[in-house]
């Protein structure tokens, strides 16, 4: 028996054959069997606590999902599986496994409405887009996005925390590019405190994804036949067809496959005229299935990717209908749907995902082939459809990374199979290779299972605003484990292992080392020998996958606060101090704002109360702390002096952005009165009377900075459907406003920081990419000169800019065909003449949210060790090479 984490409900219970009552249900007997030893599972009442998810029956084994509902309402990943034989009028247990949370004690009455809930977590996808760099400058449009309440959920902090459950839709406000997200609102403050993608691609990017349960189903089914069509790689195989009678036509459905049970087809459908967003989570009107004159299917189909998709998903149904009994996705001959040939508003999308119903394969370009051309890659994407219909893996952190990896292991599983290809060829790990027209396999592949890639030495550490907390950065140390284990004991066993794991004990928000357990426990349940035990065992320790795991991560900087359970929080720094946001140990109390000495003398104070209000973005100038407190349905501005006294509420709204800043006197905030529309204002600790900075309301303005009693700004103006960008600097002390000069055409403008002799911004000067020049101009808006270039080599893609005046510091994302160590955000520093540029540290994994207490000191929230930590560091680490 595992004991379990943040519960006395044991993670797992194994090698039992207890006796369960055979004359009822499986339902029910598997929640006798917990109510019959209730002290062992310390779940006190099974029947109104559990509900039944899914119960599964296959050669008298029987394996029953339930998900825990807190007085009636849902816990996030609380989930228990128990597993059973019934055979010959008898049924036995065999053990049970999960996260069942005990330690629940919140009220679910919500003190906060859904629609303010709505608006909350469509702002702060709206702030992640744009903190992330993607989300443009602010525009006076209608938001692209939009919201829906699906209900309250219980997160499993602490003694847990309730909140709504909202999915926001739309588009990306700067990029267009379809945007799904998940976000929980606590359900008291209306803070958000969760949001993560839906997505599910092959290759990591903002590709969509839903959970929509919707699917589509030809209605007008005539006699199946067998076709013929060559695939990418010149191979003619057989399709099983529809004969469209009244249209005289052949169509890719197979009606063969499901025949003998739920009748359900197999489909690939021509979706070469729509964008990506036009098929994310819904049905797009009008398209129609892959169709020929003749069974026989020309080059048009196959340049498509249409052969191959529907040869291919053929291959995978039949992979899991043999090898695990398994009809189809959901288990239940449920459909299957491919749209194929998809673009990104006419540009190539060259990715591919899993959107709850249905499998979406972009068309490729000159370089990339239709994604649906590898068979790995559709093999990948209908597991994530497997992996959803069982554990259901929440795609975030290491339970997204171990979703990805169980895509890709059986991705590979199927391709290596189907072609024969030997686990010990160099390139059998590989995934994706065979995607590209003219780079070598090694060269095209997305990822490698056979990586070596250790927990202890690559595990990146990110939020979740990177890559949904890493799910592909991190993957392949789980299927790598995965991979050799495979190698080590053989396809048939370890294949069968991988899918009892998945099916029969991993649960929503299981980690690395709860992975670990499941695939032992499944090994020893499938009767693995002790040598094929050990070499399981093996497998998992080459790759660092060992209990305590996450104590070994080692960085270069000084800690300031440790494990601070906030995510998208900005650390404010200056007049020699810091300030940053906390939660409590588990992550379950509102945030308070605390304050430090950034040569880490003395203890961290707290300056806001904890009066269950989310304290956020604080901004200091050593002397006072400014910052924002999330009410049910307002946001206050508060301040209080470092030295003691009383909070002082400055201004309340409804809507704003993460900037804020302080001097002296002078606070600067950034406000959102109308939609997507923002606005600078600044006003004075001893006359908060707002005033806007542009002195015109009809320009939008956004990312401000203060110094020496001058505010610099972003502002962006639509002119007959025109927009411009600039960047403005007031004087406080003579009103005047001033507009620095450009050195190109600007497609869209950034972050500002200023410091008493220079203006620093970033640039952007072209629509096709979003690498930006970092920027500068003296005081009156002249000598104008890059301290790092807008295109070309040593370009970077800015998101977040701070300055002193000795240096100023970038927080960026270096361009690169997939995540890794050195794509992710990271801290560059220039110093203020631009003639040195150097990495402020060398931590693997994501670097945030950061403030200059003075000089060349940066401190920032990093994620390298798997949780959130405030660090420092006095002076840059270099080149990092």
């Amino acid at each position: 028996m595992i004991p379990g984490k943040r519960t006395a409900a044991p993670a797992l219970v194994d090698g039992i054959r207890e006796p369960a009552d055979a004359t009822v249900g499986a339902v029910d007997a598997a929640r006798g069997h917990l109510a019959a030893h209730r002290g062992r599972y310390r779940i006190a009442d099974p029947v109104r606590d559990l509900r039944p998810v899914q119960a599964v029956e296959t050669g008298g084994e029987e394996t029953v999902r339930l998900q825990q509902r807190y007085r009636g309402v849902e816990v996030l990943g609380g989930q228990y599986v128990v597993r059973m034989e019934h055979k010959g009028g008898k049924r036995v247990v065999t053990g049970a496994s999960g996260a069942y949370f005990t330690g629940l004690t919140t009220g679910t009455d919500p003190e906060v409405d859904e629609a303010p809930a709505v608006e909350r977590a469509v702002d702060a996808v709206t702030d992640q887009l744009r903190a992330a760099g993607r989300g443009g400058a602010a525009r006076d449009e209608a938001p692209p996005l939009s919201g829906a309440a699906r209900g309250l959920v219980v997160l499993p902090r602490g003694t847990g925390l309730l909140t709504w459950h909202v999915t926001v839709r739309g588009e990306n406000p700067g990029t267009g590019e379809p945007v799904l997200r998940e976000v929980y609102v606590d359900a008291r403050a209306g803070y958000p405190v969760l949001q993560y993608s839906g997505i599910k691609t092959f290759a990591a990017s903002a590709a969509p994804a839903s959970t929509s349960r919707r699917a589509y189903r030809q209605a007008d089914d005539g006699p199946a036949v067998v076709g013929s069509g060559v695939k990418y790689d010149g191979q003619a195989v057989a399709l099983q067809l529809t004969q469209d009678e009244a249209r005289q036509r052949y169509v890719m459905r197979d009606q063969s496959r499901m025949g003998d049970g739920s009748k359900n087809p197999i489909s690939t459908w021509d979706a070469r005229d729509r964008s990506v967003s036009e098929v994310s989570g819904q049905w797009p009107a009008g398209i129609e299935e892959f169709a020929s004159p003749t069974p026989a299917f020309g080059g048009e189909a196959t340049e498509a990717g249409a052969v191959d998709a529907h040869w291919a998903a053929g291959k995978v149904y039949d992979y899991y209908r043999q090898v695990h009994g398994r009809d189809s996705l959901d288990g239940r001959g449920g459909v299957i749907n491919s749209l194929v040939g998809v673009t990104d508003f006419g540009r190539p999308y060259n990715n591919a995902f899993w959107d709850g119903t249905k499998m979406v394969y972009g068309g490729g370009d000159a370089e990339y082939r239709a994604f649906s051309a590898g068979l790995d890659v559709v093999g990948h994407e209908m597991t994530h459809g497997v992996v959803e219909n069982s554990a259901n893996l929440v795609y975030a952190g290491q339970s997204g990374a171990m979703n990805e990896a169980i895509a890709d292991y059986f991705g590979n599983a199927v391709k290596t199979d189907a072609y024969g290809i030997p686990m010990d060829s160099p390139d059998a790990g590989l995934l994706g290779e065979s995607l590209c027209r003219t780079k070598p396999p090694r060269e095209c592949a997305t990822r490698d299972l056979n990586d070596g890639r250790s927990a202890a030495t690559s595990f990146l550490g990110v939020s979740l605003t990177t890559d949904n907390g890493g799910v592909h950065l991190n993957s392949t140390i789980f299927s790598g484990a995965l991979w050799d284990m495979r190698e080590d004991i053989g396809r048939t066993l370890a294949d069968r292992v991988v899918y009892r794991a998945l099916t029969a004990y991993l649960t929503p928000l299981d980690g690395f080392t709860e992975g670990r357990d499941a695939v032992l426990a499944a090994a020893r349940d499938l009767k693995a020998s002790a040598k094929q035990l050990k070499a399981v065992e093996r497998s998992f320790n080459a790759h660092g996958i060992v209990p305590g795991w996450e104590l070994a991560t080692g960085v270069d900087s000084d800690p300031l606060l440790g494990d601070v359970n906030t995510d998208g929080v900005r650390v404010g720094a200056g007049g020699g101090w810091w300030a940053a946001s906390k939660s409590n140990e588990n992550g379950s109390e509102p945030y308070s704002v605390w304050a430090g000495r950034a040569d880490g003398s003395g203890a961290p104070q707290r300056i806001s109360p904890n009066d269950g209000r989310y304290h956020v973005h604080p901004a200091t100038d050593g002397k006072t702390v400014v910052w924002f407190a999330y009410n049910r349905r307002t946001v206050d501005l508060l301040a209080r002096p470092i030295a003691g006294g009383p909070v002082k509420k400055l201004w309340t709204g409804r809507r704003v952005g993460p900037e804020l800043q302080i001097e002296g006197d002078v606070v600067v905030v950034e406000s959102r009165p109308r939609g997507a529309r923002s606005i600078v204002e600044y006003l004075r600790l001893s006359d908060p009377t707002p005033v806007d900075v542009t002195g015109d309301r009809s320009v939008n303005s956004g990312y401000p900075s203060i110094s020496d009693g001058r505010i610099a700004y972003a502002t962006s103006r639509r002119s007959e459907g025109t927009w411009t960008y600039g960047t403005e600097v007031l004087d406080l002390k003579t009103g005047v406003r001033t507009r620095m000069g450009q050195l190109g055409t600007l497609k869209d403008t950034g972050p500002t920081a200023i410091n008493g002799d220079h203006v620093f911004w970033l640039a952007n000067e072209a629509e096709e990419n979003r690498l930006t020049a970092v920027r500068r101009a003296d005081l009156d808006g002249g000598n104008v000169v890059d301290l790092s270039p807008a295109g070309g080599p040593g370009a970077i893609e800015g998101i977040d800019l701070i300055a002193t005046r000795d240096a100023v510091t970038a927080a960026t994302w270096t361009p690169a065909p997939e995540y890794r160590n050195e794509a992710l955000p990271k801290l560059w520093q220039f110093s203020a003449d631009g003639k040195r540029k150097d990495r402020v540290s060398c931590n693997r994994g994501e670097q945030m949210w950061a403030g200059m207490p003075g000089g060349r000191q940066v401190v920032w929230t990093d994620s390298t060790t798997g949780h959130s930590d405030v660090v420092t560091r006095t002076r840059p680490a270099g080149s990092c090479g």
